[in-house]
């Protein structure tokens, strides 16, 4: 092509217009718009161009600069086209790539129902795991639980960022000071509680004044509110319980006592109060006969919960009493007996006579895994032979008014666990009922008295109590006292639990809870072909197993309408501004009933505090107490529901059916080393040498909660494509909203939590390390050798 600075033409010359129209000069170009050959003269063309007509001597003249604005004309096109094309290529390689799988720049809607506005709440005062990556996670679930010589790090100690560093305030000035930080610690730690967390809700059910509800609701609520008014209980003192005393014919405490028969006594505590002060008794299926399909209940009748504190010797494969045991058992027993108006002088002499008669019951008793090694459980007699071996007992009698409107006869099987201690129970009480020189003391009667008092001693005055928590602290159990709130929510389910499970029923989001359960439960059966097995015969096992579970939310086969639990509830009398003592004696009527009613429906009632799935029969069972708040609201964006009841269902689902996978499969070894990998390189252990081995059961745990953890995304994102819209909170996006969601989570307290080496949220950086499916990068700047671990 000819250079323009080849043509020899002035430039200066003036180009003259054409006589053309403007609109034709466009359409038309000039007759000699061409290029020369390359084999011609310049020096022709110039002569030639200098013999041309004025006309064409300008249009000559001009082509040079036509020709300079084609070109740019035509370099600008084509430097716009290759830009067009880059962009084009990079908005589909990565705009749309990002927005499939993390619905990043996608605009949401805001959820402003009340829930997502407490929930936002919530998320807004928590530290955000991906603006502080990796040292937001680096707590342990449990203090010293990651080494045997405590090597592990405490929670927060020595960690970048986290509220125990004191050289990094500036980062956490809403947790500063020692007692802020322990309090929000003891938050993170009680909220995840599921038990707790239910029973919270409850209390908000039982709390709430919406509507006035049915008269069984009525009389749910007015037996809770009495529970709460501590005052009126303190007011009462022990008059309550004397006047029953008395209505049992008194006692010899307080030279009071009409010497009313045994058996007949025995009877009333039973039917009436819950107290078995000789044995226990409860229902149940022989696993004997579960094994064959049978669903039937038998009574079963077990050694008692003694009150005097015994231990089991396994020389002599007794159990005994201990001096530095009895002292504090004997103080508890006098103070027992003072609150009740006993006389100093003669208050001896009645629990010299407990004691002696609680060591001769004790030594008779012995510890489940003994008598599991000796075959005494799920023995199977009649009751006609039972009364043979123990003829103290009226057994029929007593069986009777247990389970009171029932028709039992001699001929019925019972299930015994411990025959040995019926047979010398009841020796021990003929002996004591025949003694002459006791016949005016009453020690059976009084023994009976006593455990009546155990089992009333929660609505009593709180002298009570704490003579019994006293002597719980002498005898080395610390187990901390629940709030009133918690302890007064577990006593109305003793006996109002129809109530309850109907009104969380009606709050219940039923179509919601079923999706998310089938969801999770389809994401986790295709988790399993993931999976490196030992031998294909492990494989098929389990396939099989789960193949045949159907997953469903665990509800009553029909829940009790408001005019059958008011019919239900007509005999009962229960209201606020009645004392509490007279509505927990109706309390345990209620209890016992319910004991009755299990003995005669063959199907599994719903158990309201139930928090974990189970397997019955053929079927995967999720209660309703599951999917309640904060865990759970049908208003929650979907990416809230996945990640936090999601992931929770996940892991119950694996502990499960898979409780022993780790011998099973090379994947969970394999998985449980390289989360452990990534915690080690952020902690810095691997290069201070202060790295050691996970046990078996702690990779498996790690392994059980990251898988958990992907089944429950892989869940949502199906969930996505069937409903591509889901609001969002704090304007975050999906997956962003989802994985801030599970780092709530926190530990749970399931029973497998002490094997968990470090806290679950610590997992959303396994899994955002090399990883598309995070929003944004979750990379730790001061690990370098956090690049070059793998993906798990």
């Amino acid at each position: 092509m000819l250079r323009m600075s080849e043509t020899p033409i002035d430039l200066e010359l003036s180009v003259q217009p054409s006589s053309q129209p403007e609109s034709e000069r466009g359409q038309q170009p000039p007759p000699l718009f061409q290029l020369p050959f390359p084999t011609q003269d310049p020096s022709n063309i110039y002569q030639q161009t200098q013999l041309q007509p004025e006309l064409q001597l300008t249009q000559n003249q001009a082509k040079p600069v036509w020709i300079n604005h084609r070109k740019l004309f035509l370099l600008f096109l084509g430097f716009f086209l290759c830009a067009a094309i880059v962009l084009l290529i990079f908005y589909m390689h990565h705009i749309l790539q990002n927005k499939s799988i993390n619905q990043k720049d996608k605009v949401v809607t805001p959820c402003l129902s009340p829930a997502c506005q407490w929930a936002s709440a919530q998320l807004s005062m928590s530290a955000d795991p991906f603006t502080h990556p990796c040292e937001y996670f680096l707590f342990t679930c449990g203090s010293g639980r990651l080494s045997p010589d405590s090597g592990g790090r405490q929670r927060g100690q020595g960690i970048p960022g986290h509220p125990q560093n004191q050289r990094e305030k500036a980062v956490w000035p809403e947790r500063r000071g020692q007692s802020k930080e322990k309090e929000n610690r003891g938050r993170r730690e009680e909220k995840l509680d599921r038990k707790t967390l239910l029973l919270q809700y409850l209390r908000e059910i039982l709390d709430s004044n919406d509507t006035p509800g049915s008269k069984a609701v009525q009389k749910a609520k007015g037996f809770y509110y009495s529970c709460l008014d501590i005052k009126s209980i303190e007011m009462a003192g022990a008059e309550p319980f004397l006047a029953l005393i008395q209505k049992l014919g008194g006692w010899a405490v307080s030279g009071q006592w009409n010497k009313t028969d045994f058996n007949s006594t025995l009877s009333l505590l039973m039917r009436d109060y819950a107290t078995f002060p000789f044995f226990n008794l409860y229902v149940g299926k022989d696993p004997n006969e579960i094994a064959r399909g049978t669903i039937k209940r038998y009574i079963q009748i077990d050694q008692p919960d003694l009150l005097i504190p015994i231990e089991w010797n396994r020389k002599t494969l007794k159990s005994q009493a201990k001096t530095q045991t009895l002292r504090p058992f004997l103080a508890s027993c006098q103070r027992y007996l003072a609150l009740l108006g006993a006389l100093p002088s003669r208050s001896m002499i009645h629990v010299g006579n407990f004691m002696s008669l609680s060591s001769e019951l004790a030594v008779a008793a012995a510890p489940l895994d003994y008598r599991l090694s000796k075959g005494q459980l799920y023995q199977r007699m009649t009751i006609k032979e039972l009364q043979s071996q123990a003829p103290a007992i009226d057994w029929l009698g007593c069986l009777k008014a247990a389970f009171h409107q029932l028709p039992l006869i001699e001929d019925d099987h019972v299930l015994l666990h411990n025959l040995p201690y019926i047979v010398q129970m009841s020796r021990i009480i003929g002996k004591w009922l025949n003694k002459q020189e006791l016949s005016t003391s009453g020690p059976v009667h009084t023994y009976m008295v006593l455990n009546l008092l155990h089992t009333l001693i929660p609505a009593l005055d709180s002298r009570f109590s704490e003579t019994e928590k006293n002597l719980s602290v002498a005898l080395g159990r610390t187990e901390g006292a629940d709030p009133r709130w918690k302890h007064c929510v577990l006593e109305t389910e003793r006996g109002f639990d129809s109530v309850l499970t109907h009104l969380l029923s009606e709050r219940t989001a039923r179509r919601d809870a079923e999706e998310i359960i089938q969801n999770i439960f389809s994401s986790f059966k295709s988790k399993l072909h993931e999976l490196k097995w030992t031998d294909q015969n492990s494989l098929r096992s389990v396939m099989k197993k789960v193949q045949s579970l159907i997953p469903r939310l665990w509800t009553t086969k029909r829940i009790l309408g408001e005019a059958e639990l008011d019919l239900l509830f007509s005999k009962v009398t229960i209201s606020a501004t009645h004392s509490f003592f007279s509505n927990y004696v109706q309390l345990l009527t209620l209890w016992q009933k319910r004991l009755r009613q299990l003995l005669t429906e063959q199907t599994k009632e719903a158990d309201i505090l139930s928090v974990t799935p189970f397997i019955l029969g053929d079927e995967l069972l999720f209660p309703m107490g599951m999917f309640i708040p904060p865990l759970f609201h049908p208003t929650y964006p979907r990416a809230m529901n996945y990640g936090v009841i999601g992931f929770l269902i996940a892991k119950d689902i694996l502990h499960l059916i898979l409780p022993n996978i780790y011998s099973q499969s090379e994947t969970v070894h394999a998985v449980g080393e390289c989360v452990w990998a990534h915690y080690l390189a952020v902690t810095e252990k691997a290069g201070r040498g202060g790295a050691f081995s996970l046990s078996a059961a702690q990779k498996q745990e790690l392994w059980v909660q990251y898988s958990a953890l992907q089944i429950a995304l892989q869940a949502y994102h199906q969930s996505l494509m069937n409903h591509p819209s889901d609001p969002s909170i704090l304007g975050l996006s999906q997956t962003r909203l989802f994985l801030t969601s599970f780092s709530q989570v926190n530990c749970d307290s399931d029973p497998y939590r002490e094997f968990m080496p470090l806290e679950p949220s610590f997992l959303i950086t396994v899994i955002c390390a090399k990883s598309d499916l995070c929003p944004t990068s979750m990379q730790c700047p001061s690990e370098t050798q956090h690049h070059s671990l793998q993906t798990c």
